[in-house]
Formats: C-alpha cells, sequence, structure tokens
C-alpha cells in the first residue's frame, strides 16, 4: 500500500516522530511519503492511507495540520487515517495534579478532528524541546524556574512506543 505521513513540526520533534514512523512502516513493506504540511505534494488521493501529526502548543494542533485535515476531510474520510500528536515534555508520566500527561495533552480541538475523518486511532507521543529553537516569547519564559519546569528542556520521544505504534498501523494495512 502506498501510506502518506502527513505532519506540522514547529521545532523540529514532531518531524522526527514522523519520519520514524514512515521508516517503520516502510520497513513494513509499505511505500511510504513523509512530508511536511502543507506540502503541495501531499495529496491524499494519491495514497491508500494517511498518518497525520502534528505538534500541539498551547492545546491546540498546528493550523496548518487542522487546515490540512478540513481542506480534505473528504478523501480522508473514505481513507484509513491515523492521527498523532506531539506535545508533553519531562520524564515524568502524570503531572503535579497527579493527571496522565498525555491525556491533558490531548488538543482541545480533537473532537472536530475525529468528527472530519474517522481516524482509526489518535495517539499522543512525548516531544522533545531544544530551547535554542525557540522564539523569544517562550525563550524569556524559561529565564523563570516556573517556566523551565513548565518547559524543561530535552528529549522525552518514547522510541519504543513510536515503533510500536507504527507497526501496528502496518500490521492493520495487512490485515484482509
Amino acid at each position: 500500500m502506498r501510506v502518506l505521513v502527513a505532519y506540522a513540526s514547529r521545532h523540529g520533534a514532531t518531524a522526527g516522530i514522523a519520519e520514524r514512523i514512515a521508516d517503520n512502516i516502510r520497513a513494513d513493506g509499505h511505500a511510504v511519503d513523509a512530508l511536511k504540511i502543507p506540502a503541495p505534494a501531499a495529496d491524499p488521493n494519491e495514497y491508500d492511507a494517511v498518518v497525520i501529526g502534528s505538534s500541539v502548543y498551547l492545546g491546540h494542533w498546528e493550523k496548518s495540520a487542522k487546515a490540512y485535515v478540513h481542506e480534505h476531510r473528504d478523501v480522508l474520510a473514505a481513507k484509513p487515517v491515523w492521527l498523532f500528536s506531539s506535545g508533553p515534555l519531562g520524564d515524568e508520566d502524570l503531572d503535579e495534579q497527579g493527571r496522565d500527561k498525555r491525556v491533558v495533552a490531548e488538543p482541545s480541538d480533537l473532537p472536530e478532528l475525529v468528527e472530519a475523518v474517522g481516524p482509526h486511532e489518535h495517539h499522543v507521543f512525548f516531544g522533545g524541546l531544544d530551547p535554542k529553537q525557540l522564539g523569544v516569547g517562550p525563550k524569556l519564559m524559561r529565564t523563570l524556574p516556573a517556566g523551565r519546569k513548565l518547559l524543561p528542556a530535552g528529549d522525552f520521544r518514547d522510541w519504543a512506543e513510536i515503533d510500536e505504534w507504527s507497526h501496528g498501523i502496518a500490521r492493520t494495512l495487512d490485515a484482509p
């Protein structure tokens, strides 16, 4: 099958996840393109299945990823689709209130995305933060102790989890 992995990544961590997903599905025998949104070449009509991912900031997917889903909603709704989000930071699975960081990090626009395309699944992956990649506002925020706690630097992506999820997509595509 031909698979598109389309993604929106602000600072590169989500791009790394998307490339890893594409590599794994490719290793499982499928033809895969990983393309950053917006990309004219990311036409879902050309593919049998689509994986769409976005970084999450302030509780929302990147505008370009949301626009892509809405622009192609009819085509995507007729294909196997998976969604992923990248966002939580840190080494702990729970936040200070004892809530699962993946659940808390689900984008508030997820219900509209799910309604638009009816994905097989949505998965939240931990992301990464390189302070050198930040804009002025987040850099200033990180000068405060509370800001460094909220935006810890490091790569928190769980590659084994990403591998397992992406190989699961390939298994689903291979099922009769």
